[in-house]
Protein backbone atom coordinates (compact mmCIF):
# COMPACT_ATOMS: atom_id res chain seq x y z
CA UNK A 1 0.00 0.00 0.00
CA UNK A 2 1.69 3.13 -0.69
CA UNK A 3 1.53 6.56 0.85
CA UNK A 4 -1.26 8.35 -0.76
CA UNK A 5 -3.72 5.18 -0.51
CA UNK A 6 -2.74 4.89 3.20
CA UNK A 7 -4.11 8.85 3.94
CA UNK A 8 -7.16 8.02 2.21
CA UNK A 9 -8.48 4.97 3.82
CA UNK A 10 -6.96 6.62 7.20
CA UNK A 11 -9.51 10.14 6.18
CA UNK A 12 -12.40 7.26 6.14
CA UNK A 13 -11.29 5.65 9.50
CA UNK A 14 -10.99 9.17 10.95
CA UNK A 15 -14.45 9.90 9.93
CA UNK A 16 -16.22 6.43 11.17
CA UNK A 17 -15.11 6.68 14.18
CA UNK A 18 -17.27 9.50 14.37
CA UNK A 19 -20.65 7.76 14.89
CA UNK A 20 -20.20 5.67 17.38
CA UNK A 21 -17.91 7.79 19.80
CA UNK A 22 -20.47 10.52 19.81
CA UNK A 23 -23.29 7.64 20.32
CA UNK A 24 -21.39 7.20 23.81
CA UNK A 25 -21.01 10.84 24.26
CA UNK A 26 -24.58 11.33 23.92
CA UNK A 27 -25.41 9.63 27.10
CA UNK A 28 -24.24 12.29 28.95
CA UNK A 29 -24.46 15.59 26.46
CA UNK A 30 -27.02 16.89 24.72
CA UNK A 31 -27.05 16.55 20.87
CA UNK A 32 -26.36 20.86 19.66
CA UNK A 33 -24.28 21.04 22.54
CA UNK A 34 -22.55 18.03 20.71
CA UNK A 35 -22.63 19.35 17.69
CA UNK A 36 -21.04 22.22 18.68
CA UNK A 37 -18.18 20.83 19.90
CA UNK A 38 -17.63 18.92 17.22
CA UNK A 39 -17.72 21.41 14.57
CA UNK A 40 -15.62 24.03 17.20
CA UNK A 41 -13.03 20.89 17.45
CA UNK A 42 -12.69 21.02 13.31
CA UNK A 43 -12.49 24.93 12.90
CA UNK A 44 -10.17 25.37 15.53
CA UNK A 45 -8.14 22.53 14.72
CA UNK A 46 -8.39 22.94 11.52
CA UNK A 47 -6.91 26.88 12.07
CA UNK A 48 -3.60 25.70 13.86
CA UNK A 49 -2.66 23.40 11.14
CA UNK A 50 -3.04 25.78 8.79
CA UNK A 51 -1.04 28.08 11.08
CA UNK A 52 1.35 25.61 11.71
CA UNK A 53 2.04 25.07 7.62
CA UNK A 54 2.11 28.71 7.12
CA UNK A 55 0.05 30.88 4.90
CA UNK A 56 2.44 30.30 2.27
CA UNK A 57 1.26 26.84 1.85
CA UNK A 58 -2.08 27.92 0.45
CA UNK A 59 -0.63 30.82 -1.83
CA UNK A 60 -2.27 29.67 -4.66
CA UNK A 61 -5.64 29.04 -2.85
CA UNK A 62 -8.50 31.67 -3.41
CA UNK A 63 -9.59 33.09 -0.61
CA UNK A 64 -13.37 34.15 0.97
CA UNK A 65 -14.56 37.91 0.49
CA UNK A 66 -17.72 40.23 1.08
CA UNK A 67 -18.71 38.79 -2.59
CA UNK A 68 -19.16 35.11 -0.75
CA UNK A 69 -21.22 36.71 2.31
CA UNK A 70 -24.71 34.88 1.15
CA UNK A 71 -23.78 31.65 0.20
CA UNK A 72 -21.01 31.28 3.79
CA UNK A 73 -24.41 32.60 5.60
CA UNK A 74 -26.33 29.44 4.13
CA UNK A 75 -23.33 27.44 4.66
CA UNK A 76 -23.54 28.03 8.24
CA UNK A 77 -27.17 28.20 9.04
CA UNK A 78 -27.52 24.32 7.15
CA UNK A 79 -24.43 23.51 9.04
CA UNK A 80 -25.77 24.31 12.06
CA UNK A 81 -29.23 22.28 11.54
CA UNK A 82 -27.88 19.13 9.90
CA UNK A 83 -25.44 18.50 12.58
CA UNK A 84 -27.81 18.92 15.49
CA UNK A 85 -30.91 16.44 13.48
CA UNK A 86 -27.94 13.51 13.41
CA UNK A 87 -27.17 13.86 17.24
CA UNK A 88 -30.65 13.44 17.61
CA UNK A 89 -31.35 11.18 15.03
CA UNK A 90 -28.14 9.07 16.66
CA UNK A 91 -29.51 9.72 19.88
CA UNK A 92 -32.92 7.43 19.09
CA UNK A 93 -31.64 4.95 17.09
CA UNK A 94 -27.66 2.78 16.92
CA UNK A 95 -25.00 3.70 15.50
CA UNK A 96 -24.64 1.13 12.86
CA UNK A 97 -27.88 2.22 11.36
CA UNK A 98 -27.13 6.12 11.37
CA UNK A 99 -23.33 5.19 9.52
CA UNK A 100 -25.27 3.45 6.76
CA UNK A 101 -28.20 6.27 6.46
CA UNK A 102 -25.27 8.59 5.65
CA UNK A 103 -25.32 7.54 2.19
CA UNK A 104 -28.70 8.93 1.65
CA UNK A 105 -26.80 12.50 1.63
CA UNK A 106 -26.11 11.44 -1.86
CA UNK A 107 -29.55 10.91 -2.77
CA UNK A 108 -30.17 14.05 -1.47
CA UNK A 109 -27.73 16.10 -3.19
CA UNK A 110 -28.52 14.63 -6.45
CA UNK A 111 -32.68 14.90 -6.82
CA UNK A 112 -31.81 18.28 -5.65
CA UNK A 113 -29.74 19.02 -8.47
CA UNK A 114 -31.58 17.32 -10.88
CA UNK A 115 -34.80 19.61 -9.82
CA UNK A 116 -33.08 22.59 -9.16
CA UNK A 117 -29.99 22.68 -11.53
CA UNK A 118 -31.42 20.63 -14.03
CA UNK A 119 -28.41 18.67 -13.57
CA UNK A 120 -28.74 14.98 -15.33
CA UNK A 121 -28.65 11.49 -13.82
CA UNK A 122 -26.60 9.20 -15.55
CA UNK A 123 -28.80 5.56 -15.57
CA UNK A 124 -26.02 3.99 -13.10
CA UNK A 125 -26.16 6.96 -10.47
CA UNK A 126 -29.79 6.20 -11.34
CA UNK A 127 -29.94 3.24 -10.18
CA UNK A 128 -27.68 3.47 -7.16
CA UNK A 129 -30.07 6.21 -6.11
CA UNK A 130 -32.83 4.01 -6.00
CA UNK A 131 -30.94 0.51 -4.23
CA UNK A 132 -29.68 3.96 -1.26
CA UNK A 133 -33.75 4.66 -1.15
CA UNK A 134 -34.64 1.38 -0.56
CA UNK A 135 -31.93 0.61 2.12
CA UNK A 136 -32.91 3.86 3.62
CA UNK A 137 -36.64 2.68 3.95
CA UNK A 138 -35.49 -0.71 5.68
CA UNK A 139 -33.23 1.11 8.02
CA UNK A 140 -36.08 3.61 8.70
CA UNK A 141 -38.08 0.47 9.97
CA UNK A 142 -37.32 -1.34 13.74
CA UNK A 143 -38.33 -4.59 12.15
CA UNK A 144 -39.12 -6.08 15.80
CA UNK A 145 -42.37 -7.91 14.81
CA UNK A 146 -44.14 -4.55 14.40
CA UNK A 147 -42.21 -3.15 11.40
CA UNK A 148 -42.57 0.66 13.76
CA UNK A 149 -41.68 3.48 11.95
CA UNK A 150 -37.70 4.88 13.68
CA UNK A 151 -38.03 8.15 14.38
CA UNK A 152 -34.03 8.33 14.66
CA UNK A 153 -33.99 7.40 11.00
CA UNK A 154 -36.01 10.83 10.01
CA UNK A 155 -33.90 12.88 12.01
CA UNK A 156 -30.36 11.46 9.91
CA UNK A 157 -32.49 11.70 6.78
CA UNK A 158 -33.42 15.57 7.41
CA UNK A 159 -29.68 16.08 8.13
CA UNK A 160 -28.75 14.61 4.84
CA UNK A 161 -31.48 16.70 3.02
CA UNK A 162 -29.78 19.94 4.90
CA UNK A 163 -26.45 19.02 3.90
CA UNK A 164 -28.01 18.33 0.08
CA UNK A 165 -29.10 21.41 0.24
CA UNK A 166 -25.86 22.74 1.30
CA UNK A 167 -23.76 21.02 -1.23
CA UNK A 168 -26.16 22.99 -4.41
CA UNK A 169 -26.37 25.91 -2.78
CA UNK A 170 -22.77 26.71 -2.02
CA UNK A 171 -21.60 26.48 -5.37
CA UNK A 172 -20.38 29.92 -5.76
CA UNK A 173 -17.44 28.82 -3.06
CA UNK A 174 -16.59 26.58 -5.31
CA UNK A 175 -12.84 27.53 -6.07
CA UNK A 176 -12.26 29.02 -2.61
CA UNK A 177 -9.50 27.69 -0.16
CA UNK A 178 -10.86 24.61 1.53
CA UNK A 179 -8.90 24.82 4.74
CA UNK A 180 -10.58 28.53 5.11
CA UNK A 181 -14.00 27.15 4.44
CA UNK A 182 -13.75 24.39 6.72
CA UNK A 183 -12.09 26.89 9.53
CA UNK A 184 -15.48 29.35 8.72
CA UNK A 185 -18.05 26.99 8.70
CA UNK A 186 -16.25 24.79 11.99
CA UNK A 187 -16.20 27.76 14.07
CA UNK A 188 -19.18 29.76 12.65
CA UNK A 189 -21.33 26.58 12.78
CA UNK A 190 -20.41 25.80 15.84
CA UNK A 191 -21.09 28.58 17.71
CA UNK A 192 -24.53 28.53 16.13
CA UNK A 193 -25.08 25.11 17.52
CA UNK A 194 -23.08 26.25 21.10
CA UNK A 195 -26.37 28.73 20.84
CA UNK A 196 -29.15 26.84 20.02
CA UNK A 197 -27.69 24.08 22.75
CA UNK A 198 -27.97 27.36 25.35
CA UNK A 199 -31.61 28.35 24.28
CA UNK A 200 -32.83 24.54 24.58
CA UNK A 201 -30.85 24.54 28.37
CA UNK A 202 -28.95 21.55 27.60
CA UNK A 203 -26.62 21.06 30.43
CA UNK A 204 -22.74 22.37 29.96
CA UNK A 205 -20.68 19.17 30.26
CA UNK A 206 -17.69 18.86 32.58
CA UNK A 207 -14.10 20.27 30.97
CA UNK A 208 -12.78 16.73 30.37
CA UNK A 209 -15.88 15.87 28.64
CA UNK A 210 -15.45 19.32 26.34
CA UNK A 211 -12.18 17.81 25.65
CA UNK A 212 -12.73 14.64 24.28
CA UNK A 213 -15.48 16.06 21.70
CA UNK A 214 -13.43 18.76 20.78
CA UNK A 215 -11.04 16.52 20.23
CA UNK A 216 -13.51 13.97 18.59
CA UNK A 217 -14.00 16.98 16.29
CA UNK A 218 -10.73 17.50 14.70
CA UNK A 219 -9.86 13.81 14.49
CA UNK A 220 -13.26 12.97 13.24
CA UNK A 221 -13.61 16.17 10.68
CA UNK A 222 -10.46 18.10 10.73
CA UNK A 223 -7.92 15.11 10.64
CA UNK A 224 -10.02 13.55 8.41
CA UNK A 225 -9.84 16.42 5.81
CA UNK A 226 -6.17 17.24 6.62
CA UNK A 227 -5.47 12.90 5.20
CA UNK A 228 -8.16 13.03 2.15
CA UNK A 229 -6.48 16.11 1.00
CA UNK A 230 -3.20 14.63 0.53
CA UNK A 231 -4.08 11.31 -0.67
CA UNK A 232 -6.04 13.15 -3.61
CA UNK A 233 -2.55 15.03 -4.40
CA UNK A 234 -1.62 11.56 -5.65
CA UNK A 235 -4.68 9.60 -6.36
CA UNK A 236 -6.92 11.90 -7.78
CA UNK A 237 -10.52 12.85 -7.01
CA UNK A 238 -12.06 9.28 -8.14
CA UNK A 239 -9.57 6.91 -6.59
CA UNK A 240 -9.65 8.84 -3.10
CA UNK A 241 -13.53 8.81 -3.20
CA UNK A 242 -13.51 4.99 -3.84
CA UNK A 243 -11.06 4.35 -0.68
CA UNK A 244 -12.81 6.94 0.92
CA UNK A 245 -16.13 5.31 0.09
CA UNK A 246 -15.73 2.40 2.49
CA UNK A 247 -16.32 5.13 5.61
CA UNK A 248 -19.88 4.30 6.04
CA UNK A 249 -18.74 0.51 6.35
CA UNK A 250 -15.98 1.08 8.65
CA UNK A 251 -18.75 2.86 10.82
CA UNK A 252 -20.39 -0.12 10.58
CA UNK A 253 -17.58 -2.08 12.29
CA UNK A 254 -16.77 0.52 14.71
CA UNK A 255 -20.05 0.42 16.23
CA UNK A 256 -19.98 -3.42 16.75
CA UNK A 257 -16.83 -2.94 18.37
CA UNK A 258 -17.09 -0.03 20.23
CA UNK A 259 -20.53 -0.68 21.23
CA UNK A 260 -21.23 -4.15 20.69
CA UNK A 261 -24.81 -3.21 18.91
CA UNK A 262 -26.94 -5.67 17.16
CA UNK A 263 -29.03 -4.02 15.00
CA UNK A 264 -32.49 -5.63 13.97
CA UNK A 265 -32.89 -8.30 10.73
CA UNK A 266 -33.46 -5.37 8.22
CA UNK A 267 -30.00 -3.91 8.79
CA UNK A 268 -28.33 -7.00 7.07
CA UNK A 269 -30.39 -6.84 3.59
CA UNK A 270 -29.90 -2.85 3.71
CA UNK A 271 -26.01 -3.67 4.38
CA UNK A 272 -26.20 -5.65 1.06
CA UNK A 273 -27.85 -2.91 -1.29
CA UNK A 274 -25.27 -0.12 0.49
CA UNK A 275 -22.69 -1.73 -0.44
CA UNK A 276 -24.15 -2.48 -4.32
CA UNK A 277 -24.76 0.82 -4.61
CA UNK A 278 -21.28 2.02 -3.45
CA UNK A 279 -20.14 0.10 -5.81
CA UNK A 280 -22.05 0.97 -8.78
CA UNK A 281 -21.09 4.81 -7.25
CA UNK A 282 -17.02 4.12 -7.57
CA UNK A 283 -17.12 2.57 -10.99
CA UNK A 284 -19.50 5.14 -12.54
CA UNK A 285 -16.92 8.05 -10.78
CA UNK A 286 -13.75 6.42 -11.79
CA UNK A 287 -15.46 5.32 -15.04
CA UNK A 288 -16.39 8.90 -15.83
CA UNK A 289 -13.02 10.47 -14.70
CA UNK A 290 -10.99 8.27 -17.32
CA UNK A 291 -13.85 9.34 -20.05
CA UNK A 292 -13.47 12.73 -19.94
CA UNK A 293 -9.74 12.88 -18.41
CA UNK A 294 -9.37 15.75 -21.29
CA UNK A 295 -11.77 18.18 -19.72
CA UNK A 296 -11.23 20.81 -17.57
CA UNK A 297 -12.19 20.72 -13.68
CA UNK A 298 -12.95 22.89 -11.15
CA UNK A 299 -14.58 22.27 -7.45
CA UNK A 300 -17.40 23.20 -5.63
CA UNK A 301 -16.95 22.92 -1.62
CA UNK A 302 -19.46 22.46 0.25
CA UNK A 303 -19.53 20.94 4.13
CA UNK A 304 -20.67 17.63 5.33
CA UNK A 305 -20.90 17.08 8.40
CA UNK A 306 -19.97 15.02 7.61
CA UNK A 307 -17.53 18.73 7.00
CA UNK A 308 -16.88 20.25 3.68
CA UNK A 309 -18.18 19.23 0.39
CA UNK A 310 -17.01 20.02 -2.58
CA UNK A 311 -18.27 20.01 -6.03
CA UNK A 312 -16.40 19.48 -8.75
CA UNK A 313 -17.91 20.14 -11.94
CA UNK A 314 -16.48 19.82 -15.50
CA UNK A 315 -17.83 21.06 -18.45
CA UNK A 316 -19.35 18.40 -21.02
CA UNK A 317 -21.75 17.60 -18.38
CA UNK A 318 -19.28 15.44 -16.21
CA UNK A 319 -20.14 17.05 -13.04
CA UNK A 320 -18.55 15.64 -9.40
CA UNK A 321 -19.41 15.97 -5.89
CA UNK A 322 -17.09 15.28 -3.69
CA UNK A 323 -18.41 15.02 0.10
CA UNK A 324 -16.41 16.50 2.26
CA UNK A 325 -14.10 18.32 0.61
CA UNK A 326 -12.89 17.66 -2.60
CA UNK A 327 -9.13 17.98 -3.56
CA UNK A 328 -7.93 21.49 -5.06
CA UNK A 329 -11.17 22.61 -2.11
CA UNK A 330 -11.79 19.70 -0.09
CA UNK A 331 -13.98 19.12 3.16
CA UNK A 332 -16.44 15.95 3.69
CA UNK A 333 -17.22 13.09 1.63
CA UNK A 334 -18.45 10.23 -0.49
CA UNK A 335 -19.05 9.44 -3.79
CA UNK A 336 -21.19 9.93 -6.31
CA UNK A 337 -21.26 10.77 -10.26
CA UNK A 338 -23.86 11.41 -12.94
CA UNK A 339 -23.20 12.25 -16.45
CA UNK A 340 -23.07 15.52 -14.63
CA UNK A 341 -20.26 13.16 -12.64
CA UNK A 342 -20.92 13.27 -9.14
CA UNK A 343 -18.03 12.51 -6.73
CA UNK A 344 -19.17 12.70 -3.22
CA UNK A 345 -16.98 12.08 -0.15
Amino acid sequence: MNKATFYAILAAALYAINIPVSKTLLTNVGPATLASALYLGAGFGMLFVYLALGKNHYNKEKHLNKNDTFYTFLMVVLDIAAPIFLMIGLSKTNSANVSLLNNFEIVATSIIAFAVFKEVISKRLFAAIVIVMISSVLLSFEGEGSFAFNTGSLYVLLACICWGLENNSTRKLSEKSSYEIVIVKGILSGTGSFLVSRILSEDVPNLKTIGIMLLLGFVAYGLSIFFYVLAQKDLGAAKTSAYYSIAPFLGVIFSFIILSEKPNLLFYPALVLMIIATVIMVNDSIKLQHTHMHVHIHTHEHSHGDLVHTHEHSHEHSHSHVHGSELDNHDHFTDHLSDHNHSHN
